[in-house]
């Protein structure tokens, strides 16, 4: 059974040894090790992506001895299997104002496009809690009076609500690097409003536009440790506007009716396991075969 195990805590010696040595020694085979050592933050990060015996030692066992690992090391660990249960993924959307996009995900589920189950859904603001209501989905607000998010207490949310994968439905905030590396190897999906790498940023619509160009669109890629710039695409779409087209209007096509298409597409593939992020790659089911 495929595992991905996170580590994240003081940058110290020896703190993969241990890790490396328990799995291998229960015949597990690694797939992909990442490591990462800031010294200027002093943090340090591990990504292990391995095949996991179960016939040998069960995930709960793993989990066990892994948690074990965490506290004798200062590391804060977690072991997520794609298929530990017999349940559809879990997931939590992100989002602060626009809600098309979550709700977008939300129809997808109750129609049987995307086979996930949305767990709980979490803002910076309140904007989409009418929405939540709507879908009898739980509502959690991490966000202070001018929407600073208590990233904390979103990590607390991901692990209370049992979180396969988060989706960030145009939430307009970065999430810290301890968040990107605790949920790496592909647990971590982003809408970006606009065609990557040309046009990254927070305003998109607003840049190609003023390079006059008539064709605008939406990206979903993994959001990775080190770098969120897009590069991880799992699905891209554009649409042409006639010359002429008012920036307001290109904007309510763009958020009202691509961007949601566009991420429905980007999370079905995930969900149907189309794709998964490899090395910082995405590969597609053919690659692995």
């Amino acid at each position: 059974m495929q595992v991905t195990i996170s580590a994240v805590g003081p940058d110290n010696r020896g703190l993969a040894d241990p890790i490396v040595h328990y799995v291998t020694g229960v015949g597990a085979n690694i797939h992909e090790i990442q490591m990462y050592d800031h010294d200027s933050e002093h943090l340090f990060a591990m990504l292990l992506r391995i095949d996991w015996p179960i016939d040998v030692e069960p995930i709960a066992v793993l989990r066990e001895r892994i948690m074990q690992i965490g506290t004798q090391k200062g590391l804060t660990l977690r072991v997520w299997a794609r298929d530990e249960h017999d349940r559809p993924p879990r997931l939590a959307i992100c989002t602060t104002f626009r809600s098309e996009p979550a709700e977008a995900v939300l129809n997808a589920i109750q129609s049987g496009v995307v086979n996930a189950e949305p767990a709980v859904i979490i803002g910076n603001r309140d904007r989409c809690q009418a929405l939540a209501d709507r879908h009898q989905v739980d509502f959690h607000n991490i966000g202070d009076d001018r929407g600073n998010p208590d990233n904390s207490r979103m990590v607390e949310l991901f692990d209370s609500y049992d979180i396969d994968y988060v989706l960030l439905a145009r939430y307009m905030r970065v999430l810290p690097p301890s968040i990107c590396w605790s949920f790496a190897g592909g647990r971590i999906i982003n809408l970006h409003h606009g065609l990557l790498p040309s046009y990254p940023g927070f305003q998109p619509y607003e840049d190609a536009f003023s390079h006059h160009m008539l064709t605008f669109g939406a990206t979903i890629h993994f959001i990775i440790p080190e770098l969120d710039a897009g590069n991880q695409i799992i699905h891209q779409n554009a649409f042409t506007v006639s010359p002429g087209t008012s920036l307001k209007e290109i904007k309510r096509i763009g958020e009202t009716e691509h961007e949601p298409e566009c991420l429905v597409e980007g999370v079905r593939r995930v969900i149907d396991r189309e794709v998964e992020l490899h090395f910082h790659r995405v590969v597609g089911m053919e690659d692995r075969k």
